[in-house]
């Protein structure tokens, strides 16, 4: 049973920095797209970042590109996504996920329960 367990979010002022962390369990993930999405309150979920978890080659939402950056570990079969200059409408519930092919079409086949990052002005 695939498992997605996100931690990390939390409370930070705007220009500030947090680091999300998603452990994956009960598969080999070696083959597999892992991303990071949020969802505002009121808004669709939207993609914010993927890794490719053999060729580490990553890609962004242009919202994102140059503050956050996504990252493995193999050892740990964890993803990270690093968050700095944050701004208020960063303020979402992060989900981690997890694809066999990509998660960039909004429809992987895995989900974590999401952590919730709130920016203050």
């Amino acid at each position: 049973q695939v498992q997605l367990v996100e931690s990390g979010g939390g409370l930070v002022q705007a220009g500030g920095s947090l680091r999300l962390s998603c452990a994956a369990s009960g598969r080999t993930f070696s083959s597999y797209a892992m991303g990071w999405f949020r969802q505002a309150p009121g808004k669709e979920r939207r993609f914010v970042a993927t890794i490719y978890w053999d060729t580490g080659n990553t890609y962004y939402a242009d919202s994102v590109k140059g503050r956050f950056t996504i990252s493995r570990d193999n050892a740990k079969n964890t993803v990270y996504l690093q968050m700095n200059s944050l701004r208020p409408e960063d303020t979402a519930v992060y989900y981690c996920a997890a694809d066999p092919r990509t998660v960039r079409d909004g429809r992987p086949d895995y989900w974590g329960q999401g952590t919730q990052v709130t920016v203050s002005s």
